[in-house]
């Protein structure tokens, strides 16, 4: 995040959120000295799970490397100021194949007064990118924060004119040089709803549509992305950015991808991450994990340091196991240069380098989900729920389970988001007897009025009335007490209520 993301009051996190944000704008801490307590905190369990001597790790086993060979990319942020210190770009430069520079293209650097434009900064991050083989994710065109005070002044007659101008000239000037934009960066507050910024109180919702043609117009081979934070699980935040995805594909706005910034807190990665990711690659957009970092109260224990290598490589495998999820970068590089102990105090040691520029578990942990090897084995470098990347679903789902389905004990809850004329609907189901179910069916029973248009993580037929969900390829287990989690899109007609009657391979099913 280095500066700039305004995240609400700087306060500790609250259990169950995975960021929170401040209206100040932010800059790159100083190094802490917080190395020789984390260490000691770690004990051997660090030692054993610290990869070769130098910074960068291990030499052949580098995450670029790795990422590439699968696919994919493994990125990471940098500011101007990171360019100056050679431990960071001999880092970023070894281990990472993308850059997303931290703050050099956004608004209030870009064109701090109307009309006067500045690309020095951005053109350093560029040409760092360009000497080290490294992509670049632009960012970010539009955004509420970091804005300069002379666009919020503005008539709201002459916004949409200043955007359009802005977007044109930055994209214009980095075209060809940026794999892809995020065009509108944060949109949404928790609830779902808009964030009544200078732009959408100008434009209303219409101002996205216009921000990504006029990106398009500007720079047509340039991939285009929404980029939020507390969208990465299902709920109300990723419930509304999908409905806006869906809607903007429908309308023909030309729209690439969907980037989870993935800011989470130790131990809190949502369980539903795979599904989510899967649900918005259904819509025909790529998905990226943008500006992941995952914090915990300093000084780390050793405790929190395995389950920060537990939630890497469950991003790391979410990502591998969903065809477009195109890459994971991180933000920052290091602990020292990372913008959580400025932002929420008590809390830090987020990356995958400690305080020395060392690679941490975590670092192992994502080599191993890449399909690297390591010196010694990370703590608990995988996690059980995590997808193994060799599991991703097939491109088509399967007709039928491979094991006939049997009944099984069962609960079902489900979460409904809702506007005028349409809905998305989460279904969660839990296993509650002895024994695995391994290939399902979930039978149910939509209100009246209500009509299915596409779905994720099951296929779902009919459209109305008594329809079944059956699994895919990749999810047709769930263990005794485990639980799957599928979804739908429907049109209504002003009943917007859940779907009733679940049955799970013909046994009832209880209300979870």
């Amino acid at each position: 995040m280095a500066r700039g993301r305004p995240y609400g009051p700087c306060t500790p996190p609250t259990p169950g959120r995975t960021h929170h944000g401040c209206t100040v704008a932010r800059s790159s801490p100083p190094g802490r000295a917080l190395a020789a307590l984390a260490l000691a905190a770690a004990g051997g369990l660090l030692a054993a799970a610290t990869v070769g001597s130098g910074p960068a790790g291990a030499a052949g086993t580098t995450l670029r490397d790795l990422a590439e060979a699968k696919g994919s990319y493994f990125g990471t942020a940098l500011t101007q100021s990171n360019l100056n210190s050679s431990t960071i770009t001999a880092i970023a430069g070894t281990q990472f194949d993308m850059v997303t520079p931290g703050n050099e293209m956004k608004w209030d650097t870009t064109e701090s007064s109307a009309g006067n434009f500045n690309f020095g900064p951005g053109d350093q991050i560029v040409s760092f990118a360009k000497a080290h083989s490294m992509r670049v994710r632009g960012h970010t065109l539009v955004w509420h924060s970091q804005l300069p005070n002379w666009v919020s002044s503005l008539p709201t007659a002459q916004v949409q004119a200043a955007m359009e101008n802005h977007i044109t000239t930055e994209a214009t000037h980095y075209k060809g040089q940026v794999y892809s934009w995020d065009v509108v960066n944060e949109p949404f507050n928790e609830d779902g709803s808009l964030r009544t910024d200078a732009f959408y109180n100008a434009m209303g919702s219409g101002y996205i549509a216009d921000a990504l043609r006029t990106a398009h117009a500007a720079d047509p081979n340039a991939k285009l992305y929404l980029n939020d934070y507390n969208i990465e699980g299902l709920g109300a935040k990723s419930d509304a950015m999908y409905q806006l995805v869906s809607s903007l594909k429908q309308q023909g706005v030309p729209i690439d991808g969907v980037g989870f910034e993935s800011h989470f807190i130790v131990g809190q990665v949502p369980s539903t991450l795979k599904a989510n990711i899967q649900r918005f690659t259904a819509l025909g957009v790529n998905v990226a994990i943008t500006e992941l970092d995952d914090r915990m109260p300093v000084p780390a224990s050793a405790a929190n340091l395995a389950q920060q290598a537990t939630d890497y490589a469950y991003v790391v495998n979410s990502c591998l196991a969903v065809s477009g999820c195109v890459g994971v970068s991180q933000w920052g590089v290091g602990d020292p240069d990372s913008w959580i102990p400025g932002f929420f105090s008590g809390y830090g040691a987020a990356t995958m380098y400690d305080d020395n520029y060392q690679p941490k578990a975590a670092y192992n942990a994502a080599v191993t989900a890449l399909g690297g090897s390591t010196s010694s084995p990370s703590p608990s470098s995988s996690s059980s729920a995590s997808p193994s990347p060799s599991s991703s679903p097939s491109s088509s789902p399967s007709s039928s389970p491979s094991v006939p389905p049997t009944g099984a004990a069962c609960k079902v809850s489900t979460q409904v988001s809702a506007w005028n004329t349409g809905l998305t609907e989460n279904v969660t189901v839990t296993n509650t007897g002895g024994s695995a179910v391994n290939g399902w069916k979930l039978t149910f029973t939509l209100p009246g009025g209500q009509s299915v248009t596409n779905a994720w993580n099951a296929t779902v037929s009919p459209a109305t009335g008594q329809v079944s969900a059956v699994n895919l390829a990749y999810n047709a287990a769930i263990p005794a007490g485990g639980s799957t989690t599928f979804g739908f899109q429907a049109n209504h007609t002003g009943n917007a209520a859940a779907a009733g009657g679940f049955a799970l391979n013909g046994v009832s099913c209880t209300a979870g």
